[in-house]
């Protein structure tokens, strides 16, 4: 084949490449930062795999919602007895059905619309049935395959809205997870004093 076929080739790549990025494949994902009383968490969202679930969470945290919320409930090998199925995180959110009733629960985004997994680090939205996600929210230690659409933790098999990952103070997860607890509710909770974005 002439030179020029290969030419024209590489540039057709190269156009299909700059498509890819203009269209936000490649595009840098918006930071939360979390200010707790046992360190700092930074995680990751999703807005392009999750953008429903994701942009749910920064809009709480855009909107001060996320501002003195606080970490409640642990959840570890040792403190589920009467689970079958076993999993490892922390919750966190307003904790208070009160407040919780405040702001519009969103659609269920499954891990088999996004392709997003439960694994070490990922944050997920909690809920009871599909659909009624709004502020609370968890992070897994360790990989939770159980909390993907068609695991086993929850019976209705839809699992829940991974939408982001801890990309650091992981260690501090680990350490929440280690407080003291009374059926997997803190003793003293761990305060989030300060949410923000650190980067767009």
């Amino acid at each position: 084949m002439p030179p020029i076929f290969f030419e024209m080739q590489k540039l057709l790549i190269l156009i299909a490449l700059l498509l890819c990025f203009q269209s936000g494949f490649g595009q840098a994902l918006p930071q939360v930062k979390m200010e707790t009383s046992l360190g700092n968490i930074v995680v990751e969202a999703d807005t392009i795999r999750a953008p429903l679930t994701a942009k749910k969470f920064l809009n709480l945290v855009k909107s001060g919602v996320m501002n003195n919320a606080i970490f409640y409930r642990v959840v570890r090998m040792d403190n589920q007895p009467s689970n079958k199925v076993k999993i490892e995180v922390i919750q966190g959110g307003l904790f208070r059905d009160e407040e919780i009733m405040k702001h519009k629960p969103i659609q269920h985004e499954t891990t088999q619309t996004t392709g997003l997994r439960h694994f070490n680090g990922t944050i997920s939205m909690a809920r009871v049935e599909p659909g009624t996600a709004s502020t609370e929210f968890f992070i897994c230690i360790g990989p939770q395959p159980e909390l993907d659409f068609g695991g086993k933790r929850n019976p209705d098999g839809q699992g829940f809205a991974a939408f982001g990952t801890v990309v650091s103070g992981i260690e501090v997860v680990k350490k929440i997870q280690q407080q003291k607890d009374q059926q997997q509710y803190l003793t003293e909770p761990v305060k989030i004093f300060r949410t923000e974005i650190i980067t767009q």
